[in-house]
């Protein structure tokens, strides 16, 4: 029967294992995200969509969004996207949905959506 030590050195083994296995993956993944974002900008410089310095800053750009870290919300909102923010628009029979509302907003967060609604509805007939 192994004794404590072995037990721990082995699970500090499988740690440093899954660590190093886990960095080539994100390597080889990063590499190829740079390939293929090389590759876009290649095309859009040979179409003459953008020229050579506009094409390197680009291919910098999509390495920096790439290797930073998705999970603090914080860093992305204070930072400005490099595209626009996609918006939803939703048809006059479909109900809108409100996630993480109190109560009492959802009645009044809904009766917006409707003034807005039939704003656009002014607007566009004008």
């Amino acid at each position: 029967m192994p004794g404590f030590g072995d037990i721990v050195q082995k699970a500090f083994y499988l740690g440093v294992g899954l660590a190093s296995y886990a960095g080539e993956k994100a390597g080889g993944k990063l590499a190829e995200v740079r390939s293929q974002a090389q590759k876009l900008a290649d095309e859009m410089v040979a179409k003459g969509e953008m020229t050579t310095d506009e094409a390197r800053r680009f291919v910098e750009d999509m390495m920096k969004q790439v290797q930073q870290p998705q999970g603090s919300g914080e860093a992305s909102e204070t930072t400005p996207a490099s595209e626009p923010r996609r918006i939803e628009i939703l048809e006059e029979d479909e109900e809108p949905t409100v996630k993480e509302a109190a109560p009492e907003n959802v009645d009044q967060l809904r009766q917006q959506v409707l003034d807005l609604q039939e704003e656009l509805k002014k607007l566009q007939r004008d």
